[in-house]
């Protein structure tokens, strides 16, 4: 243990105002007091720490104190108190596992200066089996029977959330990489047309003037398409008509095979009679449009892949964003990217029959946090109203400031929670979906994140085709004693 300050003693007196002894009678106090002792642990010193053998309990007198835990290269807050009276350290002394030595399983350490009470763990392990012999049972059926379950389904919901997004993200990925693909296979054929014509240009003997004149034509015609307004669906069907006419009355060869390319690229009729124009003493009019033609969906081609390999790289940075993996642990932060990188992570989830609110106060100041545990909050959340409203609703997520917390409120248009379960959905293990289909720790593990790792707060409101979640958390530390 961390090397700490004075010790000293308590009276019975004092141990009794404890709510963990304040049933205990005179000489089950005096008994205890003669045992144990006071310790006192300065500001950002560490009292135990994980790992290390469970020989003392402690219970805290006065100061704050958070309990972390290694995960990887950081440690993730579990639990932030200042409660008088709340335990930890050897717990489990008591619990009779022969030939197993029980270690501290969190670190914990002074946020300010801290006083505690503290036994050895042999003293605690002797007080329990002598003086509560039925209830050292209960409790060992109890941690072997339940929280032995319902870590292993913890960890069990982890790796089914895990795959889940992971095959989210690859069906995100997938699209516009297939995409891509194809824009590439079709870009190579178009610059083999290129090609082609460019020989037949110069087998014709084309002045070197007019070629002069043909690419550069050819570039303000590309630049007049970079700068056209989009056309609807049925603007660009019409736009393609007149195209597909005006090419058929010039005898341009294959004329209704480049009027939908002339048409996405915004181009009209006059572009056509400028082109017209400028050539029509040439003959080479028609090798000149197919010429522009390619030049034109070349172009549109590598703008395909521009966008497509630029959603892969959003999607990727989405992904970063969401892990946090290349992040502190503990960092200020602005809460709408862990957001919008969710939002981005389950968009495979949303799908075309939700439909998609978000009023962010981008204003809003960075919060003190554990972005990738928020992530998951969020996720959870989102995950939970998304499968309420089967694919048809509005999702609404909203933030704003309330005094000195900040509120992000994630609704849904499903059915709602009854009032007769409203109370119960932070429950570990309580669900309201079928059998296989929900494990019922989602939002026992939001909880738990949002008001023991933030100092935050969670709360459901829910009526027929209005439910939301309302997350609060602070926008300061809170503050030491």
């Amino acid at each position: 243990m961390t090397d700490t300050g004075a010790l000293g003693t308590i009276t019975p007196a004092e141990l009794k105002t404890l709510f963990l002894f304040e049933k205990l009678t005179g000489e089950q106090l005096t008994w205890i007091a003669e045992l144990g002792y006071t310790q006192h642990v300065e500001a950002g010193q560490f009292a135990i720490h994980e790992g290390e053998l469970a020989d003392k309990f402690f219970v805290l007198l006065s100061g704050t104190i958070a309990l972390t835990r290694r995960v990887g290269p950081d440690d993730v807050q579990t639990t932030r108190t200042e409660q008088r009276g709340v335990y930890m350290g050897a717990t489990q002394a008591y619990i009779r596992d022969e030939g197993v030595e029980h270690k501290y399983m969190l670190s914990m350490r002074a946020l300010d200066d801290a006083d505690f009470f503290v036994m050895s763990a042999a003293d605690f392990s002797r007080l329990m089996r002598e003086w509560y012999p039925m209830a050292q049972h209960l409790i060992e059926g109890l941690l072997l029977g339940v929280l032995g379950p319902q870590d292993a389904i913890s960890q069990r919901q982890g790796l089914v959330a895990l795959g889940a997004l992971s095959a989210g993200l690859m069906h995100e990925i997938n699209n516009p990489a297939a995409a891509a693909a194809r824009a590439t296979g079709a870009l190579r054929l178009r610059l083999a047309g290129m090609r082609h014509k460019l020989g037949l240009l110069a087998a014709g003997k084309v002045a070197p003037e007019l070629l002069d004149a043909l690419v550069e034509l050819q570039e303000d015609v590309i630049e007049r398409a970079a700068k056209a307004p989009a056309l609807t669906a049925m603007q660009a069907s019409d736009r393609e008509d007149e195209l597909g006419d005006w090419m058929e009355e010039h005898n341009v060869t294959g004329g209704w095979d480049l009027a939908p390319v002339y048409a996405q690229g915004g181009l009209d009729v006059d572009c056509l009679e400028e082109i017209k124009i400028k050539l029509v003493e040439s003959g080479l009019l028609g090798q000149a449009i197919h010429w522009i033609g390619y030049a034109l969906e070349t172009e549109q081609l590598m703008s395909d892949i521009e966008d497509a390999t630029g959603r892969v790289s959003s999607l990727v940075t989405s992904a970063k964003q969401y892990s946090q993996l290349d992040r502190a642990a503990h960092q200020w932060i602005d809460m709408h990217t862990g957001l919008d990188s969710t939002l981005v992570l389950l968009g495979h989830k949303i799908g075309n029959g939700i439909r998609v609110v978000k009023d962010f106060a981008r204003d809003l100041p960075q919060i003190p946090a554990h972005p990738a545990e928020l992530n998951q909050v969020w996720a959870n959340i989102i995950d939970n109203a998304l499968q309420a409203m089967n694919g048809a609703g509005t999702l609404t997520i909203r933030t704003y400031r309330s005094d000195d917390h900040v509120i992000v409120s994630i609704g849904d248009t499903g059915p709602g929670v009854p009032e007769a379960l409203r109370k119960r959905v932070f429950e570990p293990f309580f669900t309201t979906k079928a059998v296989g289909e929900g494990t019922g720790l989602g939002l026992d593990i939001s909880y738990r994140i949002v008001v023991n790792g933030h100092g935050g707060d969670i709360v459901l409101e829910s009526q027929p085709g209005d439910t939301r979640f309302l997350v609060s958390l602070p926008i300061t530390e809170p503050s030491s004693r």
